[in-house]
C-alpha cells in the first residue's frame, strides 16, 4: 500500500493513491485527463510540459508525484477562465505567436509565472524567463512581442480584441487554430487516451548491418499483459514501405538485412507501457554483424557492402547537368577558386516525438490518428503493408514537420498491430528512438571551382557533389535533383556543370528538411562568392549585385525568372544596414539563395479542395493538406471570403482526412498556399455562382435530399 499524496490542482483538492515513484506528468495526463501539458523530451530540457508549482515554473517529467505533497500545481487547463490568463491567450494569439502550437502552452504558463512576479518585464527580462523554453517554428520574435502585450494588458487591464475582422486576404486575423492551441486542448496523436487502449513499440536492431538468423519472442508472448508480438511473417501485405521507392523494410524477417541501427525487428504489443519495456526485453535477437558502410567513399569503394541484398550497388540517385562550356569559362577566367564542403547530418527537433494511435471504427475500418505531412500518403502506405483498402486516416494537430513527418514512422506500424489484434494501440517514439531513427538533412561532401572575371562577374561554375541518403531513399532522389539544379544560385551566368551522385549507406535515413537539398549546395556557392570577392577588391554585398539575377534573364539552369523576382530590389533594401554594420566593424553576413512554391524542378504540381454546405447551413473545408504549422486552415478560410459573399461565421474548416478530403499531396516545399489555395479558389467560383439563386440553408437541405 502507497501513502496518499495530498495537493491541490487548479485549485481543487486531490488524493493520488497510487505508485508514488510515477511521474507527475503522466498522473496529469493519463489520470486526471489535463493534456494541456505536452511531453517533447521527457527529461526537462524543453519546457513543453511546464506547470506552475508553488509559484514556480516546473518540468512534471522529470518530477515524482510522491514529492508533490501539499503542494499547489496549476496547469494550462487552470487558467482558460481566469482573466490573467485572457490576457495572455489573446496577447498570443493577436502576436501571431502560435505556429504548430506544441510548444504554446508551456510557454503560456512561463509566460503567467514570470508576470506575476514582475508585471512589466524588460526584454531582457522575458528573454531569460522563457530560455528553458523550446520553440522550433518561431524564431521566438512573435512569442517575446506576445509576452510584452500580455504584460501591458495585464497592467491596463484590458484583454486585447484582435486588430482587424476583415477574413479577406492579405488581412491580418487570429488563426482558426489558436485558441486550441493556446489553451491545450488542442489534440496531437499522443493527447489520445482510448478505453481499452494498448501500447505498441519496436525491438530495434543493435547493429547497423547484420544478419538477422533468429528472433525469438516465446518469453515475451508468455510475460502476462502482452497482447501480440508481431514479425515480418505476420504482415499480411507488402513489408516495404517508402515515400517514392519501396525499399523501407516495416519489418526485418530471419534471413534478411539490418540497414542501419534502429531497424525494427519485431513489433511488441502490451497492456501498460511498463510491461511493454519488460517484454521487448525478453525478445531475443540473433545477429550475424557483417561490415558496414559509413559514409559515401565506403559506398563507392570497390567490392563495398551492399546496404541492400536487392540492390546491385549502393548508388541511390544520380543527377547531371551542365549548360554552356564551364571548363572552357574557368579556364579563360580572370579569378579562379576551388574548394572543399562538406555539410553534416541536422536533425529536425520538431518538439513532438512520432506518434499514433490506431483502432477500429464503427464500419470496420483501421482508423489510424496521424501526425504526418499527408494524410494520404500515410493511407497509401499502410494500404500496402495491411493487404487491404479498410483502412482512414484522420489528421490530428501535428507538433512540428519540417520535412520530416513525410516518411513513415509509427503510422504503418499502429495499423498494422490493430489489424491484426482488432485492439485499439498507441505507438510512440520515444526521444531517443525518434533521434535514432527518423529521416535528417542530407550531408554533402562537395567539390566547386567558380571562375570570375576582373569585376567578380562569374564566368563558370563547376561541381561534384556526393550525398548521404541513408538506409532507404526517403526522398534523396528529388532532394539531389534540387541541391544540383539550385546549386548555380540566383545569378546570371550560363557556363554551369555539375555532377551529383546519393548514396545508400547504413547510417540513419536522410530525407525532406526544410531547404531540401538547396541549403548545401547553395552554403558552397555563397562561400566562393565571399571569398571570389576579396579577390577582387570588392564587397560580399557588391559581388552579389552584379551578379544577381534580373526579371527576364536566364538562370544557369535554364529558367527563365518573371517579373516578380526581386533579388536587386531586397539586395538594395538591405544596402544601408549592411554598409553601416561594415562601417562599424561588425561581423556581418550575407548570403542569397531561391525560394520556390512547390515541387520546383519543373515537375507539374496540383491540389485539390472540396466546399461542401453541410446540415448546420455552413460552409465545410475539405482538403488533404496537412496543417504542420503554416496556417492553411486560415488561408483557406480567408480564399472562401474573398471570392464569395460568405462571412467567416458561415465557413467550418475540417482537418484532413482520406474518406471525404481529396488527396492535396503532401505539405512541403511551401506549396499548399499555392496550389491547394489555388483548388479552393476555383472551388470558390462555382459557390459564388450557387449562392446567387440559393442561400446556405437551401443548398444544405438540396445536398441533404441527394446524398
Amino acid at each position: 500500500m502507497y501513502n496518499d499524496v495530498r495537493f491541490t490542482l487548479n485549485g481543487k483538492p486531490m488524493v493520488y493513491t497510487g505508485n508514488p515513484l510515477r511521474r507527475l506528468l503522466d498522473v496529469l495526463r493519463e489520470d486526471y485527463g489535463l493534456t494541456g501539458s505536452k511531453e517533447g523530451c521527457g527529461e526537462g530540457e524543453c519546457g513543453a510540459c511546464s506547470i506552475i508549482k508553488n509559484g514556480k515554473l516546473v518540468t512534471p517529467c522529470i518530477i515524482p508525484v510522491g514529492s508533490i505533497q501539499g503542494a499547489e500545481l496549476l496547469t494550462i487547463e487552470g487558467i482558460r477562465d481566469t482573466e490573467k490568463g485572457k490576457c495572455i491567450i489573446e496577447a498570443y494569439a493577436e502576436g501571431g505567436a502560435v505556429q504548430c502550437g506544441f510548444c504554446i502552452p508551456g510557454m503560456v504558463l512561463c509566460t503567467k509565472a514570470l508576470l506575476d512576479k514582475n508585471p512589466d518585464p524588460t526584454d531582457d527580462q522575458i528573454r531569460y524567463a522563457l530560455r528553458n523554453n523550446y520553440c522550433r517554428c518561431t524564431g521566438y520574435v512573435k512569442i517575446f512581442a506576445a509576452v510584452r502585450l500580455a504584460a501591458k494588458c495585464r497592467r491596463e487591464g484590458v484583454i486585447p480584441a484582435p486588430s482587424e475582422d476583415d477574413w479577406k486576404l492579405g488581412s491580418s486575423v487570429h488563426r482558426i487554430d489558436v485558441e486550441e492551441k493556446v489553451l491545450g486542448y488542442g489534440k496531437y496523436p499522443d493527447d489520445w487516451y482510448l478505453p481499452d487502449m494498448c501500447y505498441g513499440s519496436a525491438v530495434r536492431s543493435q547493429y547497423p548491418r547484420a544478419r538477422v538468423l533468429v528472433i525469438d519472442t516465446s518469453k515475451a508472448a508468455a510475460l502476462p499483459g502482452v497482447v501480440r508480438v508481431i514479425t515480418a511473417a505476420d504482415i499480411p501485405g507488402e513489408n516495404k514501405v517508402g515515400h517514392l521507392k519501396h525499399d523501407q523494410y516495416s519489418l526485418i524477417p530471419i534471413g534478411g538485412l539490418t540497414h542501419y541501427l534502429g531497424d525494427a525487428i519485431a513489433l511488441v504489443v502490451a497492456e501498460t507501457p511498463e510491461i511493454l519495456e519488460k517484454a521487448k526485453k525478453l525478445v531475443k535477437v540473433t545477429y550475424e554483424p557483417l561490415p558496414a558502410v559509413h559514409n559515401p567513399s565506403e559506398a563507392w569503394a570497390e567490392n563495398a557492402p551492399l546496404v541492400f541484398d536487392e540492390e546491385e550497388s549502393n548508388v541511390q540517385a544520380y543527377k547531371h547537368i551542365a549548360r554552356g562550356d564551364a571548363d572552357t569559362a574557368i579556364k579563360n577566367s580572370k579569378y579562379v577558386i576551388s574548394q572543399h564542403f562538406e555539410t553534416p547530418w541536422t536533425e529536425h527537433a520538431f518538439l513532438e516525438p512520432e506518434c499514433a494511435v490506431s483502432y477500429i471504427d464503427p464500419d470496420g475500418y483501421v482508423m489510424v490518428l496521424s501526425t504526418d505531412q499527408s494524410s494520404h500518403t500515410t493511407l497509401h502506405e499502410c494500404k500496402l503493408l495491411l493487404g487491404s483498402d479498410k483502412v482512414r486516416v484522420q489528421n490530428q494537430l501535428v507538433g512540428g514537420g519540417f520535412g520530416g513527418k513525410e516518411d513513415m514512422s509509427v503510422q504503418h506500424h499502429a495499423a498494422l498491430i490493430t489489424y491484426l489484434t482488432g485492439k485499439t494501440v498507441k505507438v510512440k517514439l520515444t526521444r531517443p528512438e525518434s533521434l535514432l531513427i527518423h529521416p535528417k538533412r542530407h550531408p554533402f561532401w562537395m567539390d566547386f571551382t567558380m571562375g570570375c572575371d576582373e569585376n567578380g562577374i562569374i564566368q563558370g561554375v563547376k561541381a561534384k557533389v556526393y550525398s548521404d541518403t541513408g538506409a532507404f531513399a526517403s526522398l534523396g532522389g528529388p532532394v539531389l535533383e534540387r541541391a544540383c539544379t539550385h546549386a548555380a544560385g540566383p545569378y546570371n551566368y550560363q557556363n554551369f556543370e555539375i555532377e551529383g551522385t546519393a548514396y545508400y549507406t547504413n547510417n540513419p535515413p536522410a530525407g525532406a528538411f526544410r531547404g531540401f537539398g538547396v541549403t548545401q549546395t547553395c552554403f558552397a556557392t555563397e562561400t566562393l562568392l565571399n571569398e571570389m570577392a576579396d579577390k577582387v577588391g570588392i564587397t560580399p554585398w557588391e559581388i552579389r549585385y552584379r551578379n544577381a539575377i534580373r526579371p527576364g534573364q536566364e538562370l544557369p539552369n535554364g529558367q527563365i525568372v518573371g517579373a516578380e523576382t526581386g533579388l536587386v530590389e531586397t539586395l538594395e533594401a538591405v544596402k544601408p544596414y549592411y554598409d553601416e554594420a561594415m562601417k562599424q566593424g561588425k561581423p556581418v553576413g550575407i548570403a542569397c539563395a531561391m525560394k520556390n512554391a512547390g515541387v520546383g524542378v519543373g515537375i507539374p504540381d496540383w491540389g485539390r479542395c472540396k466546399l461542401i454546405v453541410e446540415n448546420d447551413a455552413k460552409v465545410h473545408i475539405y482538403a488533404g493538406a496537412s496543417c504542420i504549422g503554416q496556417g492553411v486552415g486560415t488561408v483557406l478560410v480567408q480564399m472562401i471570403v474573398t471570392n464569395t459573399p460568405l462571412k467567416r461565421s458561415d465557413i467550418v474548416y475540417e482537418r484532413s482526412n482520406t474518406w471525404i478530403a481529396p488527396d492535396s499531396g503532401d505539405t512541403s516545399g511551401s506549396r499548399q498556399t499555392l496550389v491547394t489555395g489555388e483548388a479552393c479558389r476555383r472551388a470558390c467560383e462555382k459557390l459564388a455562382a450557387a449562392l446567387e439563386t440559393h442561400t446556405l440553408a437551401e443548398l444544405a437541405a438540396f445536398l441533404d435530399t441527394i446524398s
